[in-house]
């Protein structure tokens, strides 16, 4: 290669000859693609900017500071011995005072630590009695501190080998990135661990403190794993792997409550995913059952009889409206179920709550209002709340128009009481899956629709409806998007001193004459709202206890405007709509 020619006097920085080298090597150049391979590579920016990274390095480290001297420290010591005693000068004193300080004492061991240049960690020597024909190996040395390690190990069944079962994402062995999953552990601080059981290796890990060498034969690398898309997920069940016999690693399981929105960071395991807080800046991940293994153990744990749903009472409260839901008042009077649906609540016990994939939503100018679906069990008070939510901003809240076959009576109007339609066409719409839930009451059709729903919303109010919890499922729907509060009352206790004035209307006859609550009233309300939340619990987006009407319905309010205002974690199927 030829010299580059330079001005006289003037030595090239290497920036200055990169930029130089295409046209002093043009004249040597014979093909044309070789011109143009070596303009592409020396016309790269990326590379002028290591380049000129590199030069600035390197003015660095020519005009860096040198320390004076490396022994600050020990001069310090020698200064105070040789003034101890020498005289009682005020000077004196201060200057020994100021020497004998324990912070100016570190202060001074840093500096000399820095001054030699000895603050890097020591690697250790490779071992000499490494034998030709042994597998390449790794000695990779990290210093533990309280965190975990972040690895589980296991013994594979075929060689019996310790391997690397795991590593968690954002640990100190996925940081370190020098451990992968596959890698074979061969010792640990010098100890051999062939002939050691997986729970031996982790006692020795446990027991060592500081610096931890591993030597380890390295996995075959597979093709660098594509970048995956962020996945969350909400939990539907409580969970605390100190109670779990099955985790590999207790210590590296994280424990959560229900409801607790997670992110996943790993999905490579069948059986144990990674995964963190949302929102944590700790970006260690910890170890969760998978959907798929949580399901099979739920399945196996449950019985095969459904939890007892709430029985028909034969008495209702004294509500808001007079609706459909007076069919529930006596099941001798139809064969019918009275919440007849496709699926049925029996589907809802089969589908097992574990986890549910989320995403981030917040309603936009000028959409329509997620409907707002209460439950709760009978009396509780959700025809007092929905009265008080209409009455606070009629314009803001509404209620659905039920439909029904009955004949309109003189006072009624189409379309305000109800929607009028005869039994033919009533039993149509039930063919064709229109109503939400129907019941049958002397001889009568009694319906909440889905179109009577989708009315109120249109008119962009918030559409307030309660169902029985296991119509639930069926609302739940992108087209809905429903925010789901659970009514419950208070102990029995606090229900015999807040309902012990308050009547309760008796479905014996059409007049509903009202009569006080009962003892057995109150604990039928307890007992059903436990088979409830139990039941159906992981849909409920809020739960309001109430013992006093006020409270709870200002709890309500603002749950609700919090709704339409900020943003909220929602079925990841609803935000594709």
């Amino acid at each position: 290669m030829p010299a580059l020619a330079t001005g006289a006097g003037h030595e090239p920085g290497l920036y200055e000859l990169l930029a130089a080298l295409p046209s002093q090597l043009q004249p040597h150049i014979s093909r044309p693609e070789d011109n143009t391979f070596l303009q592409d590579m020396f016309g790269e920016r990326s590379l002028h900017s290591l380049v000129k990274i590199h030069e600035q390095l390197q003015h660095f480290e020519k005009s860096k500071p040198v320390p004076v001297q490396d022994n600050a420290a020990i001069l310090a010591h020698e200064l105070s011995e040789e003034l101890e005693g020498k005289s009682a000068n005020e000077e004196i004193k201060e200057l020994l005072k100021l020497l004998t300080k324990l912070h100016i004492e570190s202060l001074l061991k840093v500096h000399d630590t820095v001054a030699l240049k000895n603050y890097d960690p020591e690697l250790p020597p490779l071992p000499e009695d490494i034998d030709d024909d042994e597998d390449s190996v790794k000695i990779i040395r990290l210093v533990k501190n309280k965190e975990p390690l972040g690895a589980t190990i296991m013994r594979d069944d075929h060689t019996g080998a310790i391997l690397v079962a795991r590593i968690m994402r954002g640990g100190a062995a996925d940081r370190s990135g020098l451990i992968h999953v596959g890698d074979e552990l061969k010792e640990v601080n010098g100890i051999p661990v062939d002939d050691k059981k997986p729970e031996e290796v982790i006692r020795i890990l446990a027991q060592s403190q500081g610096a931890i060498t591993f030597k380890v034969v390295p996995a075959l690398k597979d093709e660098a794993p594509t970048k995956e898309p962020k996945v969350f997920v909400k939990a539907l069940f409580d969970y605390d792997p100190k109670n779990d016999n099955a985790i590999p690693c207790k210590e590296a399981g994280l424990a959560f409550k229900k409801g607790t929105i997670l992110q996943i960071m790993s999905q490579d395991d069948a059986t144990w995913w990674q995964a963190k807080f949302e929102g944590d800046a700790n970006p260690r991940a910890g170890l969760i059952p998978s959907k798929q293994f949580q399901e099979r153990r739920f399945a196996l744990r449950r019985p095969v009889a459904t939890l007892p749903f709430q029985r028909t009472s034969s008495r209702r409260s004294s509500g808001f409206r007079r609706s459909f839901r007076l069919s529930r008042r006596d099941k001798k009077k139809t064969n019918k179920s009275m919440y007849e649906c496709n699926k049925s609540e029996i589907y809802d016990t089969a589908d097992v709550p574990t986890y549910e994939e989320v995403a981030p939503y917040s309603r936009q100018s000028g959409a329509k209002h997620r409907l707002v679906v209460l439950v709760g069990p009978s009396s509780v008070g959700l025809n007092e709340l929905k009265r008080k939510l209409l009455i606070s901003d009629p314009q803001h809240f509404s209620v659905t128009i039920p439909h029904t076959s009955r004949a309109k009576k003189n006072q009624e109007s189409d379309g305000v009481e109800y929607h009028f339609i005869s039994k033919s066409l009533f039993e149509t719409d039930i063919q064709n899956n229109k109503f939400i839930e129907f019941g049958e009451y002397k001889g009568n059709y009694y319906g909440t629709s889905l179109d009577s729903i989708r009315s109120v919303l249109s008119k962009n109010k918030v559409c307030l409806l309660d169902v029985q919890p296991h119509m639930i499922k069926h609302l739940r729907t992108a087209e809905f998007k429903p925010f789901v509060v659970f009514v419950k009352p208070p102990t029995i206790e606090k229900l015999r001193e807040t309902r012990k004035n308050s009547r309760v209307i008796s479905s014996k006859d059409d007049k509903g004459s009202a009569k006080p609550f009962t003892e057995e009233d109150f604990e039928e309300m307890v007992n059903t709202a436990q088979s409830i939340e139990l039941q159906h619990g992981h849909l409920f987006e809020k739960v309001i206890v109430n013992d006093d009407l006020s409270t709870a319905f200002g709890e309500l309010r603002l749950a609700l405007k919090k709704v339409e205002m900020e943003t909220h974690w929602v079925p990841v199927s609803w935000t594709h709509s």
